[in-house]
């Protein structure tokens, strides 16, 4: 009977040692799996291949001893022992990622890299002429600007900060929204003198739009301005670019929805007013161990000076006319303008069907 039990000890031990030397790689690929639901998918987003994710996901069922997921053609169902299994396993990531805050925040000396994660148009035309001047100041800091529309998960260490449209909801995220982003109509001098420039939306329906399809965009947005079930043959360029659609509207492709402090900054564009006006608020998020990272501290409150409203009217909640911000934003044209962004040599033409 001892030797049985002595046995049946040693297989008990056995399983619980197999079980806690789950691979962490095969635990990420579960949540993966359990956010995407599919394979395809979640393999896409982890850099790795269908098959490679699969064997990952037998593995780790095999030495739990029971199946995640249900499998069939329409994608991946997470099982009950898989949803039982979340909330552990999205906490112990949590944990994780907390552990890799903490050995990145320098002692005292403000020193090291700091990953920011904004936009495109901000980030390119807005922070980065800035972060000229910043370098100059704190040598020791190394800013990894990384300007895209797909929005970083900073709870999850895409990023250290993050600058994005929607505010997120995570509570170990500190959030603080720093100013708001308007959106005008635009044309080039090109096109206004071929085609002029709408001046109501009935007019704009009968002009080409140059429209961005991104991440953090709200597709249905243009539609439900132009009060149109649908943008077809209305639509002339469809890019995933915010810079696209600055400098193909610079080159006279058509209308284009840019930040209201375009002109003022300097691009040479004409204010369509049509009578529509979009906005968006930029929401500046770090996780709240950087309250004690004297680096991360420093950026963090750099990015609150250079989007403050007060100094910079373009981000103020009331919407104010982009010509009527030229004047009141002359300093920021002549030490942060967008020249050399812009396209240098706007397309000249002869025959309007070269324009559309």
């Amino acid at each position: 009977m001892q030797q049985l039990l002595h046995r049946g000890a040693a297989m008990t031990q056995h399983r619980t040692d197999e079980v806690l030397d789950a691979s962490w790689d095969d635990l990420k690929a579960f949540l993966a799996c359990t956010k995407y639901k599919s394979f395809r998918n979640a393999a896409e987003v982890l850099g790795l291949t269908s098959t490679t994710l699969m064997r990952r996901i037998d593995r780790l069922e095999e030495r739990i001893g029971c199946k995640l997921f249900l499998r069939d053609q329409s994608g991946l169902t997470i099982s009950e022992e898989g949803t039982a299994m979340v909330a552990d396993v999205t906490e112990m990531e949590r944990h994780a990622f907390n552990i890799f805050r903490r050995a990145s925040q320098s002692s005292e000396d403000p020193a090291g890299t700091v990953r920011v994660a904004v936009t495109e148009g901000p980030g390119n035309f807005w922070i980065l002429p800035r972060l000229i001047d910043f370098q100059k100041t704190y040598r020791k800091i190394t800013v990894d600007l990384r300007c895209a529309m797909e929005q970083a998960d900073v709870a999850r260490l895409e990023a250290d900060i993050a600058i994005q449209l929607e505010p997120p909801t995570n509570p170990d995220l500190i959030v603080a929204k720093l100013g708001r982003l308007h959106i005008y109509p635009f044309v080039s001098e090109g096109y206004r003198k071929l085609y002029g420039v709408p001046a109501s939306l009935p007019e704009l329906q009968n002009h080409r739009i140059v429209k961005q399809n991104a991440p953090q965009v709200d597709d249905t947005a243009y539609a439900r301005i132009f009060g149109l079930t649908s943008l077809e043959g209305v639509v002339g360029i469809r890019t995933n670019s915010s810079i696209g659609v600055l400098y193909a509207v610079e080159r006279g492709a058509g209308v284009g929805f840019l930040p209201t402090a375009s002109i003022a900054l300097g691009a040479p564009l004409v204010a369509a007013d049509v009578g529509v006006s979009h906005h968006a608020d930029l929401w500046l998020t770090y996780h709240k161990e950087f309250r004690n990272s004297d680096r991360h501290k420093i950026v963090i409150d750099w990015l609150k000076k250079i989007f403050d409203p007060k100094t910079y009217p373009c981000f103020k909640d009331e919407f104010i006319h982009p010509n009527d911000l030229i004047p009141l934003m002359a300093g920021s044209r002549e030490n942060y303008g967008m020249g050399g962004y812009v396209a240098g040599n706007p397309y000249n033409v002869a025959a309007p069907q070269e324009l559309l």
